[in-house]
């Protein structure tokens, strides 16, 4: 069996980063998505106040990631973030062929031409499964804009132990903890660092002073992005109660709503999650990984221990995120990266072994490596092949019928006018250029701060009831519980105007002259971004 040719390592890194630069292309050919448009018009409004971190509306992520928006619109624009997390796609796929080539030179201790080799094959992995657009290739989200950050402190933390250079630990800290301030489960950078340092330190005992300088090193600098938002709500006047509660505190609340609520759509996501996983390789690869553990750990136990360390805590944030989007398989990419680059640098040399090994040994590690690139060329046209559906099913005529419907009332609306959407998507909130009264833009902070409707309804019945409703779900799809108040009010003060390219129904405040919609739902999205309208 001969190995699977490949053009020269490095330019093979190169050829990958550009692969999955290029495999974005699909978020140049789609409105933004309801995460986007929220994230989008809570930085446009953003107003901090003492009970609400960032004003008119409620989003439980931290402020990092709303900054980064709104540094990001002011700059280029609504889309401009998408270009962000197409460069920043490009640089962890770079970042994980170098974290894969220091592996290779630090704990494989492999020669420069077989670490370019591990480099190379662990950048095809890391390009193919980013670029899946099963995956998400449209949206820039916390997830695509912190996986650099992760893989940037993974390969931090090993340049850190290799020159026992505390400036590198601090880097290492302070850019692990920036991912967690993207998204709050992306802490796999700090778990690679805080187990490869104690690892480190549990086998070299005499120099455990200078490992105790690092892991101090790597605390400060994981700080940093703590102390700063906080610092920042004492100057806004924010109470840090409410900042803990948004950053923190709000998700396990939204866990028991999620527990006591069951839906069979979040079922069928987490099915197809697991499917998704499959198709794209990524699960294949962590299988073949964890069949192969006991081995690995006996020949690079440190690093093996960090790397499943990671990979064992993304997957349990993933397991546990309780609504299974596809876009939360992107936190696993950089521990199934690592993972695939151990398994090519435990291969054994070609020429004559270092340390004589039994050849049935040595045949089987040879064997291990040669399937799991096999694996890797699996990944990589699983990703093509995705691409190739998703322009055909955009081809066929699949369209944004949220921007559409979002559009269609922005349209009809006058100067003034207000809109709520129940169920939560942000995207048609943001696609009619219409304030939101209701500071829920997403169905998960209504069904857990809203539970029994109270806010709505007085929100309807009270003087700055919104001049347009959209139902996106129905009034009872999580809950019957306040929804009977909801309709009545609907039915007293509302009118019907129409369901909005054959899905949602539009109210409007009753008045003399009935507002008429006149969507563009029937036509086909060909012109990509192009087709938006000002």
């Amino acid at each position: 069996m001969s190995r699977i040719p490949l053009p020269s390592p490095r330019l093979t890194v190169w050829i990958a980063a550009v692969a999955a630069l290029l495999a974005r292309y699909p978020s140049a050919m789609w409105p933004l998505r309801p995460d986007e448009a929220g994230f989008l018009l809570v930085a446009r409004t953003w107003a901090p106040r003492a009970d609400s971190v960032y004003g008119p509306y409620f989003v439980d992520r931290p402020p990092e990631i709303i900054a980064l928006v709104r540094l990001a619109d002011g700059v280029g624009g609504p889309y401009a973030l998408r270009v962000l997390a197409a460069l920043g796609i490009l640089g962890f796929v770079l970042l994980a062929a170098a974290t894969a080539r220091s592996l290779a030179t630090d704990a494989g201790r492999l020669s420069r031409e077989r670490a370019d080799r591990v480099a190379a094959w662990t950048a095809v992995v890391a390009a193919g499964l980013v670029g899946n657009a099963g995956v998400d290739v449209v949206s820039a989200k916390g997830e695509h804009l912190g996986i650099p950050l992760v893989m940037g402190a993974c390969w931090l933390a090993l340049a850190a132990l290799r020159r026992s250079s505390a400036s590198l630990s601090l880097l290492a800290g302070l850019t692990a903890m920036l991912a967690v301030g993207l998204k709050q489960s992306m802490v796999g950078g700090l778990v690679f660092g805080g187990v490869l340092l104690v690892g480190t330190a549990l086998g070299d005992r005499p120099r455990v002073r200078s490992y105790a300088r690092l892991a101090a090193a790597a605390a400060i600098g994981a700080l940093v992005p703590v102390v700063a938002p906080v610092v920042w709500a004492l100057v806004a006047g924010v109470d840090l109660g409410t900042l803990w509660y948004t950053v923190v505190g709000f998700r396990p609340d939204a866990d028991a709503v999620l527990d006591a609520q069951p839906s069979s759509s979040i079922d069928a996501r987490a099915v197809k999650m697991v499917g998704l996983a499959i198709g794209t390789g990524m699960l294949v690869l962590v299988a073949w990984f964890v069949l192969h553990l006991v081995p690995l750990a006996r020949r690079l136990p440190v690093h093996t221990a960090a790397v499943s360390a990671m990979l064992l805590v993304d997957a349990v944030a993933v397991a546990q995120s309780g609504s299974f989007w596809m876009t939360y398989l992107v936190v696993l990419v950089p521990p199934v990266a690592m993972a695939t680059a151990l398994l090519l640098v435990a291969e054994p040399d070609q020429g004559p072994p270092a340390d004589p090994e039994p050849p049935p040994r040595r045949a089987h590690r040879w064997t291990v490596g040669a399937i799991t690139r096999g694996i890797v060329v699996f990944t990589a046209l699983s990703s093509v092949s995705s691409l190739i559906i998703w322009w055909g099913l955009t081809e066929a005529g699949h369209r944004p019928v949220e921007y559409y419907a979002g559009e269609a009332i922005g349209d009809a609306a006058r100067p003034g006018d207000t809109l709520v959407v129940y169920g939560g998507r942000a995207d048609i909130q943001w696609a009619s250029g219409l304030r939101s009264p209701y500071p829920h833009l997403w169905s998960l902070p209504m069904r857990t701060l809203d539970p029994d409707l109270s806010e709505l309804s007085d929100l309807l019945t009270g003087p700055a009831a919104p001049t347009w409703f959209v139902e996106f779900t129905y009034l009872d799809t999580w809950s019957e519980t306040g929804t009977q108040r909801i309709s009545d009010e609907l039915i007293e003060r509302y009118q019907y105007v129409t369901t909005v390219c054959g899905q949602y129904r539009v109210y409007h405040l009753k008045s003399l002259e009935r507002p008429v919609l006149e969507s563009r739902c029937s036509a086909p999205w060909r012109g990509g971004l192009a087709s938006l309208r000002d």
